[in-house]
């Protein structure tokens, strides 16, 4: 959106973690206020309107019904986690954030170089997005064990590993899917 830049383009000005989005790891989307190929965006328009604040709980008008009806349904990434995650960076600091934000998209490289077979490059991102960084740390650590890969071929490691991921997600009652039904072109 012209006019529109960011110090921070991982994490979005609403709360979303640009930096987990495929869009951004394939290089087609450089992160929330981050030039070109940025998307136009209502939140970005709001922004611009009422001071340029760095995140939207900095406006004195949040949380406002354009924040609060974004959640309805996800793009390349899920959106119905916002609030948990800008409630973790304000708990933790942005300096803090972002590290667990780096963390997390190095093991979500590690899962589309090691275990992707061609399928399951969104679903490691939803994955990644919704798990904690702890539980991500282990099911790497599980599905990089040796003796539990064997002679796996790459469909086969992919496979287990998303078994990991989605037993993971269960216990802690997440859902690892976007919800698309009804976007519609409602962010523009």
């Amino acid at each position: 959106m012209k006019g529109f830049s960011r110090p921070v383009t991982q994490f979005s000005l609403c709360g979303l973690n640009c930096a987990l989005c495929t869009m951004n790891i394939g290089g087609y989307c450089p992160g929330c206020g981050g030039g070109e190929g940025n998307q136009s965006c209502r939140i970005a328009r709001c922004s611009l309107e009422h001071g340029n604040p760095c995140f939207c709980f900095e406006c004195p008008m949040y949380p406002c019904p354009l924040f609060d009806s974004f959640d309805s349904c996800d793009s390349f990434i899920p959106h119905g986690v916002r609030t948990r995650d800008v409630e973790r960076m304000r708990t933790i600091g942005l300096a803090g954030y972002l590290e667990e934000l780096e963390e997390k998209r190095k093991l979500l490289l590690a899962l589309i170089r090691d275990f992707d077979d061609g399928r399951r490059k969104t679903f490691f991102s939803v994955a990644v997005y919704l798990l904690d960084l702890g539980d991500l740390e282990e099911v790497m650590a599980e599905a990089s064990d040796p003796a539990g890969l064997g002679g796996m071929d790459k469909k086969a490691r992919a496979e287990h590993v998303s078994g990991l991921l989605r037993r993971r997600a269960a216990e802690k009652k997440l859902e690892l899917r976007l919800r698309r039904a009804g976007c519609g072109d409602r962010n523009r």
